[in-house]
């Protein structure tokens, strides 16, 4: 008797070291390759048009992956416990497959999906670490659920015990149901992408990962923060999407060099950060800790740094580098978050609701609770610390090129006087704020 399983996607769009895939392709004859286009989040305008068309290349490169295997990629359209119900039907699968998700609404999504498919006496398997390099909840400091401070997380992470990536399977034999239309970008989510927007799938993250171990990852101590050298992986968008493995990642990217051991670091901060949320869903849009700030409403600066228009070129750079890529440099994002939520005093939610709709990589863990560790309601241990963007200028764009590149109105003034066109007779607003040093 042939026996099916349904392996379903959702942040994890690639056929290589997948739990998901690999458990159903090993406990079933066929396995149906699933992806749902979630009404719940579509009708919600929560997939803005720069996810919308990576979220369609990626899509389109899981296909094409799993066309070579010998399968293809079943997509489906409308509510996410109905339509998982109606493929398992069709395919007679006992079991659907997913990965363990820590959002709120993740977790909810998983509980109807699981209810839906036992009023037909079929089981919802969850598999764990698809998301992160270590599953929230392993590691716990003595007497709490979770940890609440990076460093002493950091030693257990390095020390904790790593799983082997895993291979993708040789063939796939899909059961014989209709697999249905890949989306176009405007299926997925209205308006336009960013100009300069890049995206890709699996095929283009493991093009890039390659790229970025052989030939930049050395520098990464001492270049990650120069924001004109741009020497960051920008493999960002394809962990959020599941494309590539943080696993793979850290096991490829190895400890060996200052640069690597770096790198390997930002990737603890993204585990970090979810073992948080895992632990504290409601962080998502409250503080994690209240330090009875009082926020100041005005709108008018709020406008003028979203547009890039607040008279501090660096501030200015990194917001007209959202816009036009759908992506900014991180030592940026922490420049233009602390001048919105420390010294302009906004409520860093509607900073993090600017970004969310821009950057193509914009998860709930990272983007909200990197707001929150600038804001200071967050887990920095130093709460009060605020970022002057002169000095920040001044040290990670010291030439002024980042600022030449995204302010091109600026772009004549030569060498550190780029940072001060206030002092110069040049048609560019004034500064909406007054910092040390100006």
């Amino acid at each position: 008797m042939t026996t099916a399983a349904v392996a379903l996607f959702t942040r994890d769009l690639r056929v290589r070291d997948n739990p998901v895939l690999s458990a159903a392709h090993r406990e079933a004859d066929t396995v149906a390759p699933l992806f749902v286009l979630d009404e719940a989040i579509l009708s919600g305008g929560a997939c803005p048009p720069n996810r919308a068309h990576f979220l369609a290349a990626a899509l389109g490169e899981l296909d094409d992956e799993l066309r070579e295997l010998g399968g293809r990629l079943i997509v489906r359209a409308g509510d996410v416990a109905e339509e998982v119900a109606r493929v398992a039907a069709a395919a007679d699968a006992a079991v659907v497959h997913i990965a363990a998700d820590f959002s709120a609404y993740s977790r909810e999504r998983e509980q109807r999906v699981r209810d839906r498919l036992a009023r037909d006496g079929r089981e919802l398997r969850v598999h764990s670490a698809s998301l992160t390099v270590v599953e929230p909840g392993d590691l716990l400091p003595a007497g709490r659920d979770h940890f609440a401070v990076f460093t002493p997380y950091l030693r257990q992470w390095t020390d904790a015990r790593r799983r082997t990536p895993l291979r993708a399977p040789r063939h796939l034999e899909l059961p014989r149901i209709p697999a249905g239309s890949l989306p176009e970008p405007g299926d997925i989510g209205a308006g336009e992408p960013s100009p300069e927007l890049s995206v890709g799938g699996e095929t283009t993250g493991r093009k890039i990962l390659r790229d970025w171990i052989s030939h930049n990852m050395a520098d990464y101590a001492h270049g990650g923060d120069d924001l004109a050298a741009d020497s960051t992986s920008r493999l960002s968008p394809y962990l959020h999407f599941g494309c590539l493995s943080p696993a793979e990642v850290v096991r490829r990217a190895g400890d060996s060099t200052e640069g690597a051991a770096a790198f390997v670091r930002q990737l603890a901060w993204r585990d970090f950060h979810h073992q948080v949320l895992a632990a504290r869903p409601d962080a998502a849009w409250a503080d994690y800790r209240d330090r009875g700030i009082r926020w100041r409403e005005d709108e008018q600066a709020v406008e003028a740094w979203r547009a890039g228009r607040t008279g501090l070129p660096i501030v200015d750079a990194g917001m007209r580098q959202l816009r036009a890529q759908g992506w900014m440099h991180n030592r940026a994002r922490l420049i233009t978050a602390s001048f919105l939520a420390k010294s302009l005093r906004v409520d860093w939610r509607i900073g993090a609701r600017h970004f969310r709709y821009w950057l193509v990589d914009a998860d709930i863990a990272n983007n909200q609770l990197n707001w929150q560790w600038v804001a200071g309601t967050g887990n920095d241990t130093r709460p009060n610390r605020v970022l002057n963007p002169l000095r920040q200028a001044e040290r990670y764009d010291p030439h002024g090129d980042y600022v030449r590149r995204w302010v091109p109105e600026l772009a004549e003034i030569e060498g550190r006087a780029i940072h001060r066109p206030w002092r110069l007779q040049v048609d560019y607003p004034a500064p909406i704020l007054e910092f040390p040093g100006m």
